[in-house]
């Protein structure tokens, strides 16, 4: 009884530490996917926010100013969008054109890369290199080198072509980004929607954390509000929860299910733990009426079951988490579980492990079970040693 015990507390446990680390590595690893491709926070013209087509933005240094002193700024870096087709002579595909300069962080897209190079952007002569997703070069059949012709419509006015060099190919796995987002120098996107070198869709800004996106954005957009300069007029900061809202509420929603699988595991712990106790209990009727024969108080009769309990869930707990750190190294080292990037947005399943949340979830579990064990351990008081030492 005491082994189904042990095993009943180490599955709980490692079902416990798993669920979470999936969870919060699922979390994780989307959100940084999304902030690879859109930042942290953007500052955008209030008249254009969601839209491809905005009203463009007029870079200002002063403008730059306010978003570098806004407290927990770490980088930014001016783009630009336009909507657009690719045809080839195989298939047609919407996509967005988002042109950067030199000022771009790279190091999302350098570890998406799957073939070829990222595209130059910001030098002093520009180049027509773009970077395509895999799941874009598949459905055009394009590959590194290849020439693509682009068209752009806009309202009004003659449709304008555009032709560009593959440079390079990036994989990330979220589909509805990978499907549309093509990358480029930002003066071709300027070129293309009749800009001025100064005009831009706005400003993508990188965070230390983002955690504190929601809160960056709103100091921003309030600094950006009560300045009375012509700069900063019609400018507002939202962050990337707010312009994506469907994926991040999605995300949210897991919360639910980690809290679900926490409480029915913590809850078949218990029962496990209760029945094991009980039968302790029992098979010691005969001692424990012994021990009060022989004057011992009930609460420290009811001690002695309870270390024992507690020793039985310390072993659960440390083999528990043997298992939990191993699946978790296996599968962070060899990624053994594979998912389909086209439901769930990632190649393979990810996890997250810290150690605060681990040691919480084990001290968590360990004086939930402990503190409700002192239900069946009441049922030393009701042993009457009488009829206990009578019992063989």
């Amino acid at each position: 009884m005491e082994r189904i015990a042990v095993v009943s507390v180490a599955l709980g446990v490692a079902v416990m530490i798993l669920a979470l680390a999936v969870i919060l590595g699922f979390k994780r690893e989307v959100a940084a996917k999304m902030t690879g491709f859109a930042g942290h926070v953007a500052v955008t013209d209030v008249r254009g926010v969601g839209t491809l087509d905005a009203e463009p933005v007029v870079r200002s240094a002063h403008v730059e100013e306010l978003i570098r002193t806004t407290e927990g700024f770490r980088a930014m870096a001016p783009y630009a969008l336009r909507g657009g087709i690719v045809r080839t002579a195989d298939a047609v595909e919407g996509i967005v054109l988002k042109g950067v300069d030199g000022s771009f962080d790279w190091r999302f897209f350098r570890e998406w890369l799957t073939e070829g190079e990222l595209p130059r952007v910001g030098d002093s002569v520009r180049t027509k290199d773009a970077l395509l997703s895999r799941t874009l070069a598949d459905r055009l059949r394009l590959g590194v080198g290849d020439r693509v012709e682009m068209l752009f419509v806009e309202p009004g006015e003659l449709p304008r072509r555009d032709r560009f060099k593959v440079s390079g190919i990036y994989a990330s796995g979220l589909e509805d980004m990978d499907g549309a987002v093509v990358l480029t120098d930002l003066r071709n996107v300027q070129r293309l929607a009749e800009w001025t070198p100064e005009k831009v869709s706005g400003y993508e800004i990188l965070l230390d954390d983002l955690a504190g996106a929601d809160a960056f954005a709103a100091r921003l957009s309030d600094v950006l509000l009560y300045d009375e300069s012509d700069d900063t007029r019609n400018l507002v900061a939202t962050s990337v929860m707010e312009r994506y809202p469907n994926i991040f509420d999605w995300l949210r929603a897991h919360d639910v299910n980690g809290a679900v699988i926490v409480v029915i595991m913590l809850v078949v712990a218990f029962f496990n733990m209760a029945s094991a106790l009980m039968i302790l209990v029992l098979e010691r009727t005969r001692m424990i009426g012994l021990l009060k024969a022989m004057g011992m108080e009930n609460r420290r009769i009811r001690r002695i079951f309870l270390y024992r309990a507690a020793f039985i869930v310390g072993r659960g707990l440390l083999w528990g988490n043997l298992a939990a750190g191993l699946l978790c190294w296996l599968q962070a080292r060899f990624h053994l579980l594979r998912l389909d990037p086209a439901g769930y947005m990632l190649s393979e399943v990810p996890v997250a492990v810290s150690a605060g949340w681990w040691l919480a979830v084990d001290v968590a579990a360990a004086g939930a079970i402990l503190a409700l064990l002192l239900v069946p351990a009441a049922f030393v008081a009701r042993i009457r040693p009488d009829e206990a030492i009578k019992t063989d």
